[in-house]
């Protein structure tokens, strides 16, 4: 620090590069071991929470919601564990992070699917809202534009949802293998973002893709809610949104922070390479808690929703009793009364 005063950086404090995981280790004093077993343990936990909800999930839920529901309980875990080989790696961060970011893109649209799943699928649901409109005016873009049109719920308009958070699982990792190959060749640097080189840009056009691909399942969120209160939407939506602004906003926020060096360095940790330190080490502890939530949550059984014109029939049935007269006597449901 009183170097840093003096206008001259250590050696280890001028680079930005992360150092290999023998040297990290062998900087590392007693209460650092001891921190470092405990996220790697609490990782473990998170993975063997998660088996054992996949197995549940396996075993209670019908096949047409099993993958899916496997997928964004796999959300918490994941992100955790590569989040611990970044920490015991820190020259893997960029791979670890790549493929934490992909994963959720996936999840993305997964949610989107499990919300269409659980009101009895596209038919079904089509049949609901048969006469109503969607709420586009909603978060992350036109959240602020209360002044947009109400849009009918169609087969067409169920299509571009579903294309909104597809079209960023497929180019999530069309960008992924950019940057990979851009790296490779030097043009691609995790923390160089100035404008001449390739890591702002690739942000930016991730940043759209991102923002495009929470609007859908925002929208359907809003239409949903009321009906899907029985199977615990709003806390399973909240658990989602966590993980995203912990694994985006949060981390975002660190970097920027360490790229002004106001997250100072400690070496043989640069200030980028120590920021990122630090928020693998946050998303540890938070997907575990985010994990053990998510069983709690996803373990429920619930009954499958009623047909929309089941109602309607059970109604009119009741109201509607078949009566015969046989010899001047009167019986219901055809039988003679006695």
């Amino acid at each position: 620090m009183q170097g840093e005063a003096n206008g001259t950086l250590r050696p280890s404090c001028g680079g930005t590069e992360p150092p290999y995981s023998q040297e990290l280790l062998r900087s590392l004093d007693l209460p650092g071991r001891f921190l470092f077993a405990i996220l790697t343990l609490m990782t473990l936990i998170a993975n063997l929470v998660f088996i054992e909800e996949a197995v549940y999930i396996y075993r209670k839920i019908p096949s047409s919601k099993r993958s899916i529901i496997i997928w964004i309980n796999a959300a918490a875990p994941v992100i955790a564990t590569t989040s611990c080989i970044g920490m015991w790696i820190p020259r893997s961060t960029m791979f670890t992070d790549f493929t934490a970011a992909v994963f959720f893109a996936i999840v993305i649209h997964k949610f989107l699917m499990m919300m269409i799943k659980e009101c009895g699928g596209e038919k079904l649901l089509l049949t609901r809202f048969e006469n109503g409109r969607f709420k586009i005016s909603t978060g992350p873009c036109c959240c602020c534009c209360l002044c947009l049109p109400r849009v009918r719920i169609t087969r067409r308009t169920l299509f571009w949802l579903k294309l909104g958070t597809f079209q960023f699982a497929f180019l999530r990792p069309v960008f992924m293998f950019l940057s990979i190959v851009l790296w490779t060749n030097g043009n691609y640097t995790l923390y160089n973002l100035s404008p001449k080189g390739a890591a702002i840009w690739i942000s930016c056009f991730v940043g759209v893709l991102t923002i495009i691909a929470l609007w859908p399942v925002g929208i359907m969120f809003q239409q949903v809610r009321t009906l899907l209160n029985c199977k615990k939407i709003i806390p399973k939506f909240a658990l989602y949104q966590f993980i995203l602004i912990l694994n985006h906003l949060q981390a975002a926020i660190i970097n920027i922070l360490a790229m002004q060096r106001i997250i100072p360095c400690a070496p043989p940790l640069s200030s980028s390479a120590r920021g990122a330190y630090m928020t693998q080490q946050l998303l540890i502890m938070e997907m575990f808690l985010i994990t053990v939530i998510s069983r709690v949550v996803y373990r429920r059984r619930y009954d499958d929703l009623e047909p929309p014109e089941y109602t309607a029939e059970a109604a009119g049935d009741k109201q509607q009793i078949p009566k015969i007269i046989l010899n001047g006597a009167v019986s219901e449901g055809g039988l003679p009364r006695v």
